[in-house]
């Protein structure tokens, strides 16, 4: 039986983002992820001002009148949501959680999906493949998969982000639109991802926090990895100590960041303590200029 709290959670999420694709993401999300191709549809009569190179000459001949066709975009496109559930995601030091933000980012781009009429399927995965549900259409099939990211309870704590990707090389035959979400606290997937790169589309969302970044004056402190359950204590009134760590950090994001663009793979950077839309608007205006 899911709690109440969950239902009213789902409820937020889904009043929230149904919102933003209505105002601000259907249509970024359409220019941005186009259909497999252009169908054929019919032969019709030349009109003034349409393109001449679409003449089909052959039925031009037979009837003397010029006739051009006509194709439509086949639009269907999959969408897959690969969201990381390891341990380091139940980590928040702001208004929300990391895996918090992953579920709304989810709700966000299943329902920008739906709308356009796409399919969207999720992996939650750990350091094994923790629940699968394939693509489908509509809000009741979207609802599910937010209830998963929030309610499901995985059965492992650490990250094997490229057996996720291995799997999804798998049960993905046909090229698809794949979301990978996590902090990517993880080592050794840059293969896989490269090889699952080739065929898919993939978009790679790096969430993290705050204090994950950077740290504050706070005195002696006691983190736990949550991953690991190793546990260190850390002096945040050291000035050295906090410019190593935040420098530590920047280090590593760029050097994600630049992993990616060896793969030509596109990156979003979120934080739980900003706003998702003005980097994920950003996102989708850089593609639509480069496609």
């Amino acid at each position: 039986m899911i709690p109440k709290e969950i239902f009213k959670k789902i409820r937020r999420i889904e009043i929230r983002t149904r919102r933003l694709v209505n105002d601000l993401f259907s249509g970024e999300y359409h220019t941005t992820f186009k259909g497999r191709g252009m169908e054929f549809e019919e032969v019709r009569e030349y009109i003034p001002g349409d393109d001449i190179r679409l003449i089909d000459w052959n039925v031009t001949a037979r009837t003397g009148v010029p006739h051009i066709k006509k194709f439509r975009e086949e639009r269907e496109l999959t969408v897959v949501l690969l969201v990381d559930a390891s341990s380091s995601g139940r980590f928040g030091t702001h208004e929300q959680y990391k895996e918090e933000l992953a579920a709304e980012l989810c709700a966000l781009l299943s329902f920008s999906a739906i709308k356009n009429n796409d399919k969207v399927g999720l992996i939650i995965f750990t350091d094994t493949i923790e629940k699968y549900i394939p693509p489908k259409k509509g809000r009741g099939h979207v609802l599910r998969l937010i209830r998963e990211i929030l309610y499901f309870t995985p059965e492992h704590t650490r990250t094997d982000i490229g057996g996720a990707l291995e799997f999804f090389s798998r049960v993905t035959k046909r090229k698809s639109v794949a979301f990978l979400i996590s902090d990517f606290l993880s080592q050794d997937y840059q293969t896989p991802l490269r090889i699952a790169n080739k065929k898919h589309d993939i978009v790679a969302i790096k969430i993290a926090d705050p204090r994950e970044l950077e740290f504050g004056n706070y005195g002696l402190m006691e983190l736990e990895d949550a991953e690991t359950g190793e546990v260190l204590v850390i002096d945040t009134a050291s000035s050295e100590f906090r410019s190593q760590f935040a420098a530590q950090a920047a280090e590593a994001t760029g050097e994600l960041k630049r992993s990616f663009q060896v793969m030509d793979l596109d990156f979003i950077q979120l934080r739980t303590d900003r706003s998702y839309i003005i980097p994920l608007i950003q996102f989708f205006k850089m593609r639509e200029k480069r496609r």
